[in-house]
C-alpha cells in the first residue's frame, strides 16, 4: 500500500502522533489527508483537511463517513487515558475506556472499510501499544489488547477483500499523553515514520522501540518474567 496519491484519514490527527502521522503522509504524496479531532478548529496544519468526529458517538462516525467517502488509508489513532483498576474504580470508567479504545476504531473501521473494499482495495493502521502486551495501566491495558486482538481478527476477515491491517505498538511517544511519565521518549516524528513505512511494506506489527520488542520478545516466557512482583510473591 504506497501513500503517495493515497486518501488518509487519521483519527485525533490534531495534535501528538495522529499530527505527526498526518504531516508523514502528506510528506509521502498523499493526495488527501483528513485529520479528525472532536473540534476540528484545532486542527491547523497546511495542507490537512479537518473534520470533526467523535468516536464514540455513532451518528459522529456515520456524518465523518459521509463527508470523506474516499478514503482509502484509515488510522485509528485517536484514544483516551483512563488507567482505571480493575477492583477499586468506577466500572463506569473502564467501560468508558474501551468505548473510546475499543468500540470507537471499531466503529470507525466498520464505517469506511465498505468504501475501501468498493475501490479495490486499502489499509487500515492501528496505534496499539507496549502496554497490549503487558498490564501495566489497568483498563488501559486492557482495552489496547482487545484492540490488538481486533486487529489480528480484522486482518482475516479483510485479506480476502483487499484491505491490510497494519497494528503499531509503541512505549512511551513524547506527546501530551506521556507529559507526566519521567522515562525515555520517542519523539512523535519517529514513530510516525516507522508506522507508515510499516504500511507501505504491508507489515503486520510495527515494533517502534526497544522496550517494545523486549516486551513482545518476553509474551512467550513465564508471567513472572515480566512481572517480577510475581516472583516476589
Amino acid at each position: 500500500m504506497q501513500l503517495e496519491n493515497a486518501v488518509v484519514l487519521v483519527t485525533g490527527g490534531n495534535r501528538g502522533l495522529g499530527r505527526a502521522i498526518a504531516a508523514d503522509a502528506l510528506a509521502r504524496g498523499a493526495r488527501k489527508v483528513y485529520a479528525t479531532a472532536r473540534d476540528p478548529r484545532t486542527i491547523t496544519d497546511p495542507g490537512v483537511l479537518p473534520l470533526a468526529l467523535e468516536v464514540t458517538d455513532p451518528e459522529s462516525v456515520a456524518e465523518a463517513a459521509r463527508q470523506a467517502p474516499d478514503v482509502t488509508v484509515l488510522v485509528n489513532n485517536a484514544a483516551g487515558l483512563v488507567g482505571a483498576g480493575f477492583l477499586d474504580s468506577p466500572v463506569e470508567d473502564v467501560r468508558r475506556e474501551f468505548e473510546t479504545n475499543f468500540f470507537g476504531p471499531l466503529a470507525v473501521t466498520r464505517a469506511f472499510v465498505p468504501g475501501m473494499v468498493a475501490a479495490g482495495g486499502g489499509h487500515v493502521l492501528n496505534i496499539h501499544s507496549v502496554l497490549s502486551w503487558i498490564a501495566l495501566s489497568g483498563s488501559y491495558s486492557a482495552s489496547k489488547a482487545a484492540l490488538w486482538s481486533m486487529s489480528n481478527s480484522l486482518r482475516l476477515e479483510l485479506v480476502a477483500k483487499g484491505v491490510g491491517v497494519t497494528g503499531l505498538h509503541v512505549g512511551y511517544v513524547d506527546t501530551d499523553m506521556a507529559a507526566h511519565v519521567d522515562a525515555p521518549k520517542v519523539a512523535p516524528a519517529e514513530v510516525a515514520r516507522l508506522a507508515l513505512d510499516g504500511v507501505e511494506a504491508g507489515a503486520f506489527e510495527v515494533l517502534a522501540d526497544e522496550v517494545t520488542r523486549r516486551v513482545k520478545a518476553g509474551l512467550s516466557a513465564d508471567p513472572a518474567a515480566l512481572y517480577p512482583q510475581l516472583a516476589r510473591a
